[in-house]
């Protein structure tokens, strides 16, 4: 439980690099992904912490290795939290933004933005403010699952 919450902690320092050091001095859609994708992994890490502290209080028995069934069982375990679950649809659209077929547009200059065409002609442009939006909601999630876990806000 701890160590999943300090792999998400050090994911988002990692997109933190990605994001003010790598992206203003590359600005490709490839640096976006990365970016992304480092997202996905500090959201995963908190979800995982979140399931094992469910477990360890008895709330679930065992946690799927899939990360539908994960989303799935956090719905079910924590119900009344509005919150989470909605960090958890955020998640699960960051995941299928990332598997979506994807273009390029403004490559090398400010206005850099990936367009994934996901499922039934819905189309996400995502922009160096778009991702900016994503990482703070992120590092938002990650200081709500501490505060679930330990009842306690700390920053990161």
């Amino acid at each position: 439980m701890e160590e999943a919450l300090d792999n998400a902690i050090l994911e988002l320092k990692r997109v933190d690099h990605l994001f003010y050091v790598s992206l203003k001095y590359t600005r490709t859609v490839d640096v976006i992904r990365s970016v992304v994708q480092r997202i996905i992994n500090a959201l995963d890490f908190g979800l995982d912490s979140l399931l094992k502290h469910a477990k360890e209080n008895k709330l679930i028995k065992e946690i799927p290795t899939n990360a539908g069934l994960k989303c799935e069982l956090l719905k079910e375990t924590y119900p009344e939290n509005t919150e989470l679950l909605d960090y958890v649809n955020f998640y699960l659209k960051l995941k299928r933004i990332l598997r979506a077929d994807y273009g390029k547009r403004e490559e090398y200059r400010r206005h850099v933005t990936m367009i994934s065409t996901l499922g039934k002609g819905e189309v996400v442009e995502v922009d160096i403010d778009l991702l900016k939006e994503y990482y703070e909601k992120t590092n938002n999630f990650v200081k709500l699952v501490r505060i679930t876990l330990y009842g306690e806000q700390e920053e990161i």
